[in-house]
């Protein structure tokens, strides 16, 4: 079985590919819902993080309290780092059994934004980096976060790695511009990935 890693900045359009790999009968492993899970679940993690980042890491009903560290990590790459480095081992565990369930599927998909920065691309046999450009992304953003504003879209993506190098660093691109269909582009990826398997 392959390991196949997807990743791209925020609004790319990672989860719409995603959905067609799905749709495909693959499995995708999404790493931010599943991040979010083990944060809550692991009791190991739990306290590795309360004592990083103090009791009120954690809301009485057992809750990441995701303000109270969004705050103290979002313009401080110290305290970002220790985060990171507390919970991608974690999520790192998490994917590796959820890999063995799927152990049936010629492939699986993880996908996460920050594949390169955690390092998980490591556990990958292969890479997908899905490209938009920077105007695209900040359309429909704009139009999908309300909440958002365009300062907001632009800190984020400034914290992310930049397009070029996931692209150089990728085994594939899926371009996601609005001027090459998608659905194609999976699919031609989709039989390669089945061709490699045979």
């Amino acid at each position: 079985m392959l390991k196949i890693g997807i990743t791209g900045g925020i609004g790319v359009g990672k989860t719409v590919v995603c959905r067609m790999f799905e749709l495909l009968g693959i499995p995708v492993y999404d790493s931010d819902a599943r991040a979010k899970w083990v944060m809550k679940n692991k009791e190991a993690l739990r306290l590795e993080l309360q004592a990083a980042f103090g009791k009120e890491a954690y809301n009485d009903d057992g809750e990441l309290n995701r303000s109270h560290v969004a705050g103290i990590v979002f313009n401080n790459p110290e305290r970002l780092a220790i985060l990171n480095n507390l919970v991608h081992p974690h999520v790192a565990t998490d994917f590796a059994l959820w890999a063995a369930m799927h152990s049936d599927k010629p492939y699986v998909l993880k996908e996460a934004a920050l594949m390169y920065e955690s390092g998980a691309w490591k556990q990958m046999d292969q890479m997908i980096a899905v490209y938009a450009p920077l105007e695209v992304r900040m359309k429909r953003l704009l139009l999908r976060d309300k909440h958002r504003t365009e300062t907001d879209i632009k800190a984020i993506i400034d914290k992310q790695l930049q397009e070029e190098e996931k692209i150089s660093r990728a085994d594939h691109v899926i371009y996601n511009d609005d001027q090459q269909l998608l659905i194609p582009q999976v699919i031609k990826l989709h039989e390669q990935f089945l061709d490699q398997v045979k």
